[in-house]
């Protein structure tokens, strides 16, 4: 017999379970960047899934088996995750990622997701960026831009287009799974206060030798201007 599964949460649902007085994922000792990102990955989203069940290449089992069990099922099932849950995987963390820190230290999300996914999972990069000539591959994408005075509550889609735009990148081809890292914040200093999510993202202008719409004639577009 297999390993439990729960769905993700949706809609009335996810209302019913996931809202009120401790629910979520406990904070503790510096916790906070990977309670948002789990939290983010598994509450109300399938997508990456793959990730508790598939026997990739160099999966780490007990990690997995963490991940599914303690942390994403009772999500999922209750909507709590208790703090000693995700220490656990942070224990398991500091073991395989050769970095003394992950137990107490605040981290990058970026770094927690690399290493989960890419040292311990071994799943491919979900992420082709072409900037100029050059291709990367990554599996998050970090939003990076210049404060900018119009933008007092900007959505999440213009953020990620004016840093694109910024940043010179186009996406390679559509991705299974595009996550997206909001604009760094520290006690010191918010660049946005607030930022609403925006429910669908619409990728087409972000896509590299995409067909799109001239914005005078309606024809198929032959040059792009920024």
């Amino acid at each position: 017999e297999g390993p439990e599964s729960f769905p993700p949460l949706r809609n009335e649902a996810a209302v019913r379970v996931l809202q009120g007085r401790m629910k979520g994922i406990q904070g503790h000792c510096n916790s906070c960047y990977m309670d948002a990102a789990l939290f983010s990955l598994f509450s109300c989203t399938s997508v990456l899934d793959s990730m508790l069940f598939m026997p990739f290449p160099l999966c780490d089992r007990n990690v997995q088996g963490i991940l599914r069990d303690e942390i994403v099922n009772p999500l999922r099932r209750t909507g709590f995750v208790r703090a000693s849950s995700v220490m656990h995987l942070r224990e398991q963390l500091t073991d395989k990622g050769q970095c003394s820190s992950f137990t107490n230290a605040e981290k990058d999300p970026e770094e927690f997701l690399n290493l989960i996914m890419q040292q311990i999972l071994g799943i491919e990069p979900l992420l082709k960026l072409q900037s100029g000539d050059q291709e990367q591959e990554c599996y998050c994408y970090q939003i990076f831009m210049d404060k900018q005075e119009d933008l007092v509550v900007p959505d999440v889609q213009q953020l990620v287009e004016r840093s694109f735009l910024s940043s010179d990148l186009k996406l390679v081809e559509i991705p299974s799974c595009f996550i997206i890292q909001m604009p760094r914040f520290g006690k010191e200093y918010k660049m946005f206060s607030k930022i609403i999510p925006s429910l669908e993202l619409d990728i087409t202008d972000l896509l590299l030798d995409s067909p799109r719409e001239c914005c005078l004639c309606g024809d198929v577009a032959t040059l792009e201007c920024s």
